[in-house]
């Protein structure tokens, strides 16, 4: 298969020319099992498995590979290989891992684009479709909204408008793939080279859609609940799917939860709000009843809804907890370091 095929670009080539070693070559992360990652090369797709150098020189999960990697194997017998170096990445999407952790779970890397599918069912919910363009922006993928099962809704004008006011400037596709409605929209972001995620809730049509795009099924689908529109998990994990008309398609499972890693800029999705804060008269407004708050205001006379103002207010405290953590792990961590470094100067004198 050729290397553009599987969406190599002129990052990468570069990146490459610097890195490159003899005996290994760019090969590029399909799937990843426990303990193992299924890699496509130019000639063949291999099983990989970490050399142990690079394991043990891996400090935290965000070094080791992950779907839409790049990574650099030397090929074995029975089309095994072993990784010993991930390429730099284009672009990465992350979200905090579920739970009490403070560890960053990366879904899919060097995307050019992120579909963010979202049914106009009963399941359409314009908060999340917030925090996933946050979440997008920050990725370095440019951010397309997908709305899908058309078929299956009403006052689709009505909800297209709302979007239009939280998602300046991002593109808004109306499809359904029982009608191929919009279906030919999509297809101008594949082309060779690039490499588009698919991102949203269970039952939100991304797998039907991919079937769509690759034109046959490549991956199961299940029908929705009847009582809620709400999706049964299909993707159980990610897959970087090659279609035979161009581009890289990257199928992700349905996410409860999505916590944000990083943001540090929100201005791309909340620029209305924070162009409202440069009006106000004081230049640290907490918008709570200072006096002059421009914000507070726009939503006094309907020109900011008050929920998305609540939601940007509950991202900015995500995020400061979030560092806070971040920081305190840190902390920890580098305590841990020099602790151990005293206790093997300790035995070294010993001796």
């Amino acid at each position: 298969m050729n290397l553009l095929h599987l969406g190599w670009n002129s990052f990468l080539d570069e990146a490459y020319q610097e890195m490159k070693k003899e005996g290994l070559e760019p090969a590029r992360v399909k799937q990843e099992h426990r303990g193992s990652y299924e890699v496509s090369s130019e000639q063949m797709t291999y099983m990989a498995a970490l050399s142990g150098k690079f394991r043990f020189e891996s400090d935290s999960r965000e070094d080791l590979p992950a779907v839409g990697d790049w990574v650099l194997i030397a090929p074995q017998e029975n089309q095994r290989a072993v990784i010993h170096y991930v390429l730099p990445r284009k672009s990465k999407f992350s979200r905090k891992a579920a739970g009490n952790t403070t560890e960053e779970q990366i879904i899919a890397t060097n995307i050019d684009t992120v579909f963010l599918v979202n049914a106009l069912n009963q399941d359409f919910n314009i908060g999340r479709i917030e925090r996933y363009l946050v979440m997008a922006w920050e990725s370095g993928a440019n951010p397309v909204i997908v709305l899908s099962k058309a078929d299956l809704a009403n006052s689709i004008e009505e909800k297209v408008e709302a979007l239009e006011g939280i998602a300046i400037g991002v593109p808004i596709h109306v499809v359904s793939s029982a009608t191929d409605t919009g279906i030919n929209e999509l297809t101008s972001y594949l082309s060779i080279g690039t490499t588009t995620a698919l991102l949203g809730s269970s039952g939100a049509g991304k797998s039907t859609l991919i079937n769509k795009l690759y034109g046959t099924d490549v991956q199961t689908v299940q029908d929705i609940r009847e009582g809620d529109g709400k999706g049964r998990h299909t993707t159980t994990s990610r897959e970087l799917i090659v279609l035979e008309s161009g581009g890289v398609l990257i199928d992700t499972p349905g996410m409860r939860e999505l916590q944000l890693w990083e943001a540090s800029d929100m201005s791309h999705s909340f620029h209305d709000i924070e162009s409202l804060a440069e009006g106000c008269h004081f230049r640290d407004c907490k918008h709570n009843g200072e006096p002059g708050c421009a914000v507070e205001e726009a939503i006094q006379v309907g020109e900011l809804e008050l929920r998305r103002f609540r939601n940007y207010q509950k991202f900015q405290r995500e995020l400061s907890f979030l560092e806070r953590q971040t920081n305190k792990k840190a902390q920890l961590e580098e305590k841990k370091k020099w602790k151990k470094l005293a206790g093997d100067r300790t035995r070294q004198n010993r001796r």
